[in-house]
């Protein structure tokens, strides 16, 4: 049985395309490299005491856990040495970082959310990192606006759950790959590749606490899915139920609430790639809020966003299972 790293599947994928200078592979190795770093204090949060509050709020006014700063600052660190990386944007940081200029050989552009779910660490739950790449357009001065691209511009996206074993699952726009990283010889071996997402699976995942808050079309369908004898699955941390999702089908669900009335999760941090790795896998992936007002629910890759920290609703999955979910809409 052959063993192939992440760097190599890269590599690999790399020399299907006449010029590639492996500028991207670059870009992967670092996060790569943060992931495994992020994993080793994520496995010793408790024992060096880094679980908990850090003291802050980030600028979604969301209180900042203490390894949400340790794994920002390992992937800011990672990235800023990578030549080829423009612009940097964290969901802890109000403004993106311009690390470079496109003539400087700034080509790309990384945005992230350092460590999804973090307020899970005190019970041990899976967290995550999750990752967006764009071009960047040397041509628009400010990093703000070269950002703000929609998700169909995507060269690549991914994340890393940090659970029972550290899973990296990434696509570059040809299918999904899944690698493990082995802790014997520290890399990410591949463990799956194009993965498929089942088509249909009787099983939701949506935090069903905030039911009665959630409009009506959402009330409708979890009414119909439980005389369907649905199971429900929520963990609360995004990464580790898209990851179920993705492996298992079934539908994951960030509806509208009266406190959130447009979602909570941010579209270009969590969405966005989410999105593109389930379609890729062969799923699909809305914002249903114009739905419940008598419009067509957009599909989540089309969004042109308005800010970098642009909130989103999110209904994604098993493709029969998302429109299980917009006919009740």
């Amino acid at each position: 049985m052959n063993i192939t790293s992440l760097q190599s599947h890269i590599l690999q994928e790399e020399s299907r395309y006449q010029g590639a200078t492996g500028d991207f592979t670059w870009i992967l190795s670092a996060i790569s490299l943060a992931a495994k770093g992020i994993a080793a204090q994520v496995r010793r949060a408790r024992i060096e005491d880094v679980i908990g509050d850090h003291g802050g709020a980030n600028v979604h006014g969301e209180t900042q856990q203490k390894l949400d700063m340790i794994a920002n600052d390992l992937l800011m660190t990672c990235l800023g040495s990578r030549p080829t990386i423009a612009v940097v944007a964290s969901e802890e940081h109000e403004e993106p970082t311009i690390l470079r200029r496109g003539a400087e050989g700034g080509k790309y552009c990384v945005i992230f959310d350092p460590l999804d779910g973090s307020s899970n660490l005190d019970v041990s739950v899976s967290v995550g990192t999750i990752f967006s790449i764009l071009k960047n357009d040397p041509s628009i001065p400010g990093a703000v606006e070269t950002l703000c691209q929609p998700g169909t511009h995507q060269v690549a996206a991914g994340y890393i759950l940090y659970g029972s074993s550290t899973v990296f699952v990434l696509t570059t726009g040809r299918g999904v790959n899944m690698f493990v990283l082995d802790p014997s010889i520290g890399s990410f071996v591949l463990v799956k590749s194009n993965l498929r997402i089942p088509p249909a699976a009787k099983t939701y995942s949506v935090n069903e606490a905030n039911r009665r808050t959630f409009p009506e079309g959402f009330q409708r369908y979890l009414d119909w899915a439980h005389a369907e004898e649905y199971s429900s699955r929520y963990i609360g941390s995004m990464v580790a139920d898209v990851h179920r999702t993705l492996l298992k089908g079934g539908v994951f669900l960030y509806p509208p609430t009266s406190k959130n009335p447009l979602g909570k999760l941010r579209l270009m941090y969590e969405a966005n790639p989410m999105a593109m790795i389930i379609e890729q896998a062969g799923g699909a992936a809305v914002a249903p809020s114009s739905a419940e007002r008598g419009g067509s629910a957009v599909r989540i890759l089309e969004i042109t966003p308005s800010s970098i920290h642009q909130r989103t609703t999110v209904v994604l999955g098993s493709s029969a299972e998302v429109e299980n979910v917009l006919r009740h809409l």
